[in-house]
C-alpha cells in the first residue's frame, strides 16, 4: 500500500494536533500571552496537481519556511503564511508595540524560530507516538510568490506526493491561517504509511 486511507490522515490529525499543542505552549512562553494552534484537516495530493485552488492560497506572497526531514521516511516541509499573517505573527512575537516597519529586519530570524518551533514540534510528536527517529536541517525563510511555490512544487519529480496540513494559529486573539506541506517520494510515503499501521495496530 503507498497511499493514504482516511483512517491512515486522521491518526496523521491526531498527531500533528499533539505536536500543535506543544507548539502553542512554546509559543505561548514566547509572546507572553495564549497561543492557539490546531490542525483541523490534512489531505494527500500529488505534486503535479498543485495549484492556488487546491491549496487555498488567496495572496500574491508567501512567507515561507522550509526544512528538510529525515529518518524512516524522509520529506522536505514548507511553512506557508501570507506575507502579510507573517509580518503579524513576527510583531506578536517581538512586541505588539513595535510597527510593522519597524519589525521587518527580524522577519527572517523570528520567522525561521516559528518555523522551528512548529515543525519540530509536529515532527517530535510523530517521532514519539510512531516511535521512531527523525532528524532535521535548519529552517529556512524566504517571502516568495505563488507562482515561485508553485515551480518548486510542480519541478519534484522526485517527490511527487504533497502532504498538505491547514494550520489554524491565533496569538492574542488574531487569527491566521497557513499550511504545512511536506514533499514526499514514493518511497517515504510507502514507508510513512508503514509506520502509521503499526501505530494503528498498537492502539486497537
Amino acid at each position: 500500500m503507498n497511499t493514504l486511507s482516511e483512517l491512515h490522515l486522521d491518526a496523521l490529525v491526531e498527531v500533528f494536533n499533539v505536536g500543535a499543542g506543544r507548539a502553542a505552549a512554546s509559543l505561548s512562553e514566547i509572546v507572553g500571552d495564549e497561543v492557539r494552534l490546531s490542525v483541523p484537516s490534512i489531505e494527500i495530493k500529488k505534486s503535479s496537481e498543485a495549484d492556488a485552488s487546491v491549496l487555498e492560497l488567496n495572496s500574491s506572497k508567501f512567507g515561507v519556511v522550509s526544512q528538510n526531514f529525515s529518518g524512516p521516511f524522509e520529506a522536505q516541509a514548507l511553512l506557508l503564511f501570507t506575507e502579510s499573517h507573517a509580518l503579524e505573527i513576527v510583531r506578536d512575537m517581538m512586541g505588539s508595540q513595535m510597527s510593522i516597519e519597524e519589525i521587518a529586519e527580524f522577519e527572517q530570524e523570528a520567522m525561521c524560530e516559528l518555523g522551528n518551533i512548529i515543525l519540530n514540534a509536529c515532527l517530535s510528536a510523530m517521532a514519539d507516538m510512531l516511535t521512531i527517529s527523525l532528524d532535521s536541517s535548519l529552517p529556512n525563510y524566504k517571502i516568495a510568490s505563488v507562482e515561485d511555490i508553485f515551480a518548486g512544487l510542480n519541478q519534484s519529480e522526485d517527490q511527487p506526493y504533497l502532504l498538505l496540513l491547514h494550520i489554524d494559529l491565533a496569538i492574542e486573539k488574531r487569527h491566521s491561517e497557513g499550511h504545512l506541506i511536506f514533499l514526499l517520494s514514493s518511497m517515504s510515503l510507502k514507508n510513512l504509511v508503514i509506520q502509521i499501521e503499526r501505530f494503528l495496530g498498537t492502539i486497537e
